[in-house]
């Protein structure tokens, strides 16, 4: 597994790619179906599909390429990767609904009233994933990493 382009790892190469891919489709979709382009979509969270199960599903395929499905090596990284989609669809997601349920509060109150010491800043509201995304972004993470196996091994 030596000379990859990310620290000498091929491992790396394949996840950093399996991110670039799920940022990439963001970007095109933010261009060619919103119209818009945002340099935020490229380094955001959230949306359609999860670079974070892409990442961790592509390193944990990758590991279980390189060093074997039954390593301990593969167990962990499956472990966290089940860690961090969780956390995607689930508590990262409450948060992003309730950061818009605390903006429509905040609108509704200082319409009505001065509010002083308030950030006039909205709360980022798209922070998780729907379990949809997280899944597409799982499989992105896999078949990036089945694809790149003869690069891996």
């Amino acid at each position: 597994m030596e000379h990859g382009f990310v620290f000498g790892n091929r491992v790396l190469d394949v996840v950093f790619l399996s991110w670039g891919l799920a940022q990439g489709y963001k970007v095109l979709v933010d261009i060619f179906v919103n119209k818009t382009f945002k340099m935020t979509t490229l380094w955001g969270t959230g949306g359609m599909p999860s670079s974070h199960s892409s990442t961790v599903t592509s390193l944990a395929t990758s590991i279980g390429i390189v060093k074997g499905f039954a390593s301990t090596d593969f167990a962990i990284s499956m472990i966290l990767a089940g860690i961090v989609m969780y956390d995607a669809s689930g508590i990262r997601r409450a948060a992003g609904q309730h950061a818009g349920i605390i903006n429509r509060l905040i609108e509704k109150i200082s319409s009505t009233a001065v509010i002083s010491g308030i950030q006039e800043e909205k709360l980022k509201e798209l922070l998780g994933h729907t379990p949809f995304e997280v899944l597409v972004g799982a499989l992105l993470g896999i078949v990036v990493a089945f694809l790149f196996r003869s690069y891996l091994i």
